[in-house]
This record gives structure tokens, C-alpha cells and sequence, in this order.
């Protein structure tokens, strides 16, 4: 089976810092790493790390990072062969800052993501049509992701979007022919309105998604686990406990497992709870896709818990 990530790539530029400096002051930071990264980029590699086919369709720049994005996508067996360059831009660029909890903060430069039109979502067309899962992101133009849903819904092959970054700009009458809806619970809380600080709140701004005509909606919750939701259930799955070092690429991890996992067998609560435990395994380490455990390793996370 493969899969197809329409969607961004960046350079992950993360600091690892005990606090923020306030206005006009410098601070040292006790760490500092450079990494491929963005969130289309993390979830195509942390899907082809579990083992999945991965087309991977970004824009990168004309500058020094382009070559070696290239190359880190080729390094996981993923197809580079509509990874473009764009004359003249930058490549994506995110400036992270960890705190001592493992907690993140980011920003992100789009760069050359903006490039990605819907017009390479046709030239891709014969090849695009040959995948069982279309995943995509918010760092891209909104007029892509529509187009990319569309193109999805027109060839019948199913559609993952992450709301990320949350914008309210997001039309979700549009989105509603996606088949998975995965934000994290401060996107749920952004595109929604509604306070999502208790599970009750989460519950309830998810129901008003899939009452707006959304079919699943996965929300998740670090360490408080994930919440699939439709319009005849839910279903809740907690989170494993780690020792979390850098949460950065997390929520990208459990996108990536989850597609390579559904689209083996289509059992959706089976995919979530592999999923978890390669991104809980991911927050043990520094770094984004760097973070990623190899197969081998998340089945024996996964060997004691099985019974």
C-alpha cells in the first residue's frame, strides 16, 4: 500500500532553553539541534519508517537546505519524485524552543511551501491515483488542500487532513469530504471556539465537528491519550508513560504510524493505539524526525503490552 503527503517540508532550528528571554534580554541556551522537519516531512518519514510506500509532493528552495531535504527523504526509501525546487526562495525554515518539561513552542517560515499549487496536484495525477491515503497539512496554500481534497474525493481515495497550523480561515464545509480529521486539542479549541481543557470539553467541540458534517475526528491529547469520535461513537485510548525529553514532532509521529497502520487493515482504534506508542517512544529523544524509533524498536516497546 502507498500513501501520498501533500505538504510541507521545513528545517527544524530547535533550542533547547530553561526559560524565554524577556524583551532586550540574552540568554544562553543549554542546547541547540538543526533537523528535517515540517509536518508533512515528519509524517511521510514516520510512516515510511513503519514500513509504508510514501510519495511525498513539497516544494523546497534554491538555497543550502535543498539538497540535504532531498537526500534525508531518499534516506527513508520515500519516492522524491515531485519534491521540487523553487528558484529564487528560501526553503522552509521553523525555529523551535523546548522548555525543560519537554513542552514546544514554534514558528514557522513557509518559504517555498507556498509554492505547492493546485496545479502540481494535477501533474501528479496518474501516480496520485495509485495511492490509498492522500495526508495533509496547513502549511501549505489552503487553495491546495482544497484541491488535494477534492482530487481525493473525484478518485475516491480516501483523505487525512491535520488541521496544523490552525487557522480560522479553514473552510470546514470544504474539509467535510475527508474521511479523517486529526487536530490536537489547542487546534480543536482554535477552529472550533470552545474550551477543550477537560475531556468533556474536548468531547463536546468534537461533536460540533462531526455535527458540521466531519465522519471521524481524532483529536489527541499528549499525555492524556486520543479520542476518536463519529457520529455513532467514541472511543478513547490512553497514552503511554515515558519520560518525555523534546514533545517536537510528536503529534506528526502518531499521523505517520496511523496512516501506515490503517492502511494495512482499516482498523482505525488498532491504528490509533500503535500509533501512540510510536509517538510516546518519540518524545524520549531530542529532536523531530531524528526522535523516530525504527520498527524493531516499537515492536518491542509494543511486545510486553500484548497479551
Amino acid at each position: 500500500m502507498r500513501i501520498a503527503v501533500i505538504g510541507s517540508n521545513m528545517v527544524d532550528l530547535t533550542s533547547y532553553i530553561t526559560r524565554m528571554p524577556i524583551l532586550g534580554e540574552t540568554l544562553e541556551a543549554p542546547d541547540f539541534t538543526l533537523g528535517c522537519g515540517g509536518k508533512g516531512a515528519n509524517q511521510a518519514v514516520a510512516a515510511a519508517v513503519c514500513g509504508t510506500d510514501v510519495l511525498m509532493m513539497t516544494k523546497v528552495g534554491s538555497d543550502i537546505f535543498a539538497d540535504n531535504t532531498i537526500s534525508n527523504f531518499r534516506k527513508y526509501g520515500i519516492d522524491t519524485t515531485y519534491v521540487q525546487k523553487v528558484p529564487d526562495v528560501s526553503s522552509g525554515v521553523a525555529p523551535i524552543f523546548v522548555d525543560e518539561s519537554g513542552q514546544n513552542s514554534i514558528l514557522i517560515i513557509k518559504g517555498a511551501n507556498n509554492h505547492l499549487m493546485p496545479a502540481d496536484i494535477d501533474a501528479g495525477e496518474k501516480d496520485l491515483r495509485e495511492c490509498s491515503l492522500i495526508v495533509l497539512q496547513l502549511e501549505i496554500p489552503l487553495a491546495t488542500v482544497y484541491h488535494a481534497i477534492a482530487f481525493g474525493q473525484k478518485h475516491h481515495i480516501p483523505v487525512l487532513l491535520n488541521p496544523a497550523p490552525a487557522t480560522k480561515d479553514l473552510d470546514i464545509e470544504k474539509v467535510c469530504a475527508c474521511d479523517f480529521f486529526i487536530p490536537n486539542e489547542t487546534e480543536l479549541a482554535i477552529l472550533t471556539g470552545m474550551p477543550t481543557e477537560t475531556r468533556q470539553d474536548v468531547e463536546q467541540a468534537a461533536a460540533s465537528l462531526i455535527e458540521r458534517g466531519l465522519k471521524n475526528v481524532i483529536v489527541t491529547l499528549g499525555g492524556r491519550g486520543a479520542l476518536w469520535m463519529t457520529a455513532d461513537e467514541k472511543q478513547y485510548i490512553e497514552a503511554y508513560q515515558v519520560n518525555a525529553v523534546d514533545t517536537s514532532g510528536a503529534g506528526d509521529a502518531f499521523i505517520g504510524c496511523f496512516c501506515s497502520s490503517y492502511v494495512q487493515d482499516r482498523d482505525v482504534l488498532a491504528a490509533m493505539q500503535r500509533a501512540s506508542a510510536f509517538a510516546a517512544l518519540s518524545v524520549t529523544r531530542k529532536g523531530t524526525q531524528m526522535s523516530y524509533p525504527t520498527r524493531e524498536e516499537l515492536e518491542d516497546f509494543l511486545r510486553p503490552r500484548v497479551s
